[in-house]
């Protein structure tokens, strides 16, 4: 695999200097446009902001910032996270959350390793649990920072000066192009439009047990944009109504929906008839069609695919929490997350193929079984190339407290999840597990979510967790979860059941709020991430520090089928 990976990225490479500028890529050719033509009756209106796909092909061979390279890399395995190295005790699965057979309903991903959920594949690097952040103790650290000192320090933004860092030092990567986002909902409609016009939607999704929940330190958001093409009509003009008609495409595809409610858009705007009722007319659902509409027509619609340059923005947040016990996404960020699907392998204009990415998974199966160390292409300060069509990019924070952009191996460590695990689609967690259709656009809000079980399950998807786990999350840390939900060790299922929306379950109290944000605020300053981002504030038992032949595999009645997607007809 190795070797099928840098011959993929040397072509690539080729590609991109070949049809960088020769007008062979999809057309960024757009006239500029004001209010008055664009083509929506919404409160929103689309710009023709500068798009970072004009310039992602020029290539830059130096950088003022310390990104580093593979020469670099101290823990070789890195993308195998902490908690692959949980104690199951041959009994508790959080491995099934990441590792599944292949479901066969068409999807492009056929990585086909629930065989990990039973054991530990890892090269003879890998044996060793290098995430050694886990076993600190960082108590007194803690003790040294008060409550005021970190309420001011989460609720402080690192967002807005990241842009003029990186502009100043001309950043050839990603540059933030979202105005306010560090103010979370408040930079979004009810639609999940970004005020500023820029483009990026915001979407109601189930977080993924249980790195994400905030009851275990972090909260987040995720954000999608498609390329300006399906933003506009066919003659060129912005459009929300034909955005709002391509990202219900989008979703119905990545779902793989044969239809899909919208928010009672007009067919006129785009001049085809999308209900099937033989005239265009307003509408509240559409079936999936064959090809995308306005001027992203040309793109033909492939389930389980994104289209080519559909992009991801990802916070991960600190917790914030008010006087009386509030949760909140606090404005300052952790981390900046983004990706780009800008790989094509043979044909210029048009994403990776099914089969082709059968051949790269199947190639990275072996690799696996075969315990090879992984390789993936830097690029910089464009991120990383995952070899399967994207571009990952990610920035964290300095030891003041600003974001800055990632090292090689900072943005190494974010290989792991977003490559080759069986659970994703199209190598992304969020989208597939946004609410269906139009009720799923705004700015997440977990108060308005229940605990809806899983595709093919019966009960909800987090009292399930709570049961295979043995707890609220990989490691078994006795926190809020355990509190609220366990007593004696045994899960009061029907209190789970009783929880009124997926808020009172995976959010924690005040108090373990401002603990977990000091011991987060301890490991920042030390800007130790290569060994792990977890921010525990003691050491974390019920963790390997080393997997040998003789380590027990679980058994194989522990072993689970489990679709990422939701039912979301169980609300």
């Amino acid at each position: 695999m190795k070797n099928k990976k840098m011959i993929y990225a040397a072509l690539s490479m080729f590609l991109f200097a070949a049809c960088g500028n020769s007008g062979t890529d999809v057309s960024t050719a757009v006239s500029d446009i004001n209010e008055s033509n664009v083509t929506n009756e919404s409160e929103v209106v689309l710009k023709d902001v500068p798009e970072y796909t004009d310039r992602m092909y020029v290539v830059k061979t130096t950088s003022h910032f310390n990104i580093g390279s593979s020469q670099t890399l101290i823990n070789r395995e890195a993308v195998v996270p902490a908690m692959c190295y949980t104690e199951h005790d041959e009994k508790y699965n959080p491995c099934y959350v990441c590792h599944q057979d292949t479901i066969k309903d068409g999807r492009a991903n056929v990585m086909n390793d629930g065989f990990l959920q039973n054991e530990y594949l890892f090269s003879d690097f890998g044996m060793t649990n290098h995430w050694t952040n886990l076993f600190k103790d960082r108590t007194e650290e803690i003790a040294r920072i008060s409550d005021q000192e970190i309420d001011t320090y989460v609720n402080t933004e690192n967002y807005t000066d990241l842009k003029r860092l990186l502009e100043e030092n001309d950043f050839s990567g990603y540059i933030p192009d979202l105005e306010n986002y560090h103010l979370g909902a408040d930079s979004f409609n009810e639609d999940g439009f970004a005020k500023d016009g820029s483009g990026w939607v915001a979407f109601h999704y189930r977080p993924l047990p249980s790195t994400f929940w905030p009851v275990n330190g972090n909260t987040d958001d995720v954000l999608i944009r498609l390329h300006k093409d399906y933003r506009q009509t066919e003659d060129g003009n912005l459009s929300v109504t034909v955005y709002k008609f391509n990202l219900a495409i989008v979703e119905a595809a990545i779902k793989n929906l044969d239809s899909i409610s919208v928010d009672n858009l007009d067919e006129k705007v785009i001049g085809m008839d999308l209900n099937g009722d033989g005239k265009l007319g307003i509408v509240d659902r559409i079936d999936r069609p064959s090809h995308y509409v306005g001027k992203a027509s040309y793109m033909q619609v492939e389930t389980f695919l994104y289209p080519r340059y559909t992009e991801f923005l990802h916070t991960v947040r600190y917790v914030g929490s008010t006087e009386n016990g509030e949760i909140y996404n606090a404005p300052r960020m952790k981390e900046l997350r983004y990706m780009i699907k800008a790989r094509s392998y043979q044909d210029e204009t048009a994403p990776l193929t099914k089969y082709q990415l059968a051949l790269l998974y199947d190639a990275e199966w072996q690799e696996k079984y075969k315990g090879d160390e992984p390789f993936y292409s830097s690029m910089l300060e464009r991120g990383l190339d995952n070899a399967m069509g994207w571009w990952i990019q990610g920035f964290i924070e300095d030891a003041e407290g600003d974001l800055r952009p990632q090292t090689y191996e900072e943005t190494f460590y974010c290989m792991g999840c977003h490559t080759t695990l069986g659970s994703t689609v199209d190598q992304v967690f969020s989208f597939a597990r946004k609410i269906d259709g139009a009720q799923g656009w705004g700015y997440i809000d977990l108060k308005k979510m229940i605990d809806t079980p899983n595709r093919g399950e019966e009960e909800g998807e987090i009292l399930t967790y709570f049961k295979r786990v043995g707890g609220g999350n990989e490691f078994r840390v006795e926190n809020d979860i355990n509190t609220k939900f366990f007593s004696g060790g045994v899960l009061d299922e029907e209190k789970v059941k009783r929880a009124k929306s997926i808020y009172e379950l995976i959010t924690p109290t005040r108090a373990s709020a401002l603990k977990m944000n000091k011991a987060y605020r301890s490991l920042v300053k030390s800007q130790d991430f290569i060994h792990g981002r977890e921010g525990n504030s003691e050491a974390v038992k019920h963790v390997h520090r080393e997997v040998t032949e003789t380590t027990p595999a679980l058994p194989s009645d522990k072993k689970y089928h489990w679709d990422m997607r939701l039912d979301w007809s169980a609300e």
